[in-house]
C-alpha cells in the first residue's frame, strides 16, 4: 500500500472510483512531469450530494466539505494517470470554482476544503498556488468544482 493511500486511510478516507466525465474530456492528463486534472465535481457514487449556489441553498461548511470531495476525486484522477500517488512530488496549483449567490464573497473559505485536504495528505509538498473564483453556475448544478496540478517525481 502506498504511503499516500495509508495517509488517506489514517484520515478516514478511501479513494473512490474515478468519476466518469460528464462531457468530452479526460479526468486528467500528463504532460512531461506534470499531471493536470479536469475540473472535478463533488460526485459521490456518481451523484451530487448537494446542489445549488453557495450563500443561498448551500452553506459555506457544506461547500467546504464538497471541495474536499473534489480534491479526493482529483487525487483518484491523478493516480489513474501516474499509477501511484507516491509519484507526486508536490501539488503545484489548485483552481476552485464556487457557484455563488450574487452577494457571496467567501470563495476562498470554500476552496480551503480542497487545500486543507491536500496539505493533510502531502504535508509541505501539498502547499500550492491557488485561485478561488466565484461563478454563476457549474455543471449539473454543482456548488463547487476543483482542478489540481501536480508535479511528479523525477
Amino acid at each position: 500500500m502506498s504511503v499516500v493511500v495509508k495517509r488517506l486511510a489514517e484520515l478516514g478516507l478511501i479513494l473512490p472510483p474515478v468519476a466518469k466525465p460528464v462531457a468530452a474530456y479526460l479526468p486528467a492528463v500528463q504532460s512531461g512531469s506534470y499531471v493536470y486534472t479536469s475540473g472535478q465535481l463533488p460526485l459521490v457514487g456518481g451523484k451530487l450530494p448537494v446542489s445549488g449556489k453557495v450563500g443561498a441553498e448551500v452553506t459555506v461548511e457544506q461547500a467546504k466539505d464538497l471541495a474536499r470531495v473534489c480534491a479526493l476525486n482529483a487525487l483518484v484522477a491523478i493516480e489513474e494517470v501516474c499509477g501511484d500517488l507516491d509519484q507526486v512530488h508536490r501539488v503545484v496549483k489548485v483552481v476552485g470554482f464556487v457557484a455563488s449567490a450574487p452577494d457571496f464573497t467567501g470563495q476562498p473559505a470554500v476552496i480551503n476544503g480542497a487545500s486543507e485536504l491536500l496539505g493533510e495528505v502531502f504535508g509541505d509538498m501539498g502547499l500550492h498556488a491557488r485561485s478561488a473564483v466565484g461563478v454563476a453556475a457549474l455543471p449539473l448544478g454543482a456548488p463547487v468544482e476543483v482542478e489540481v496540478q501536480v508535479e511528479l517525481v523525477g
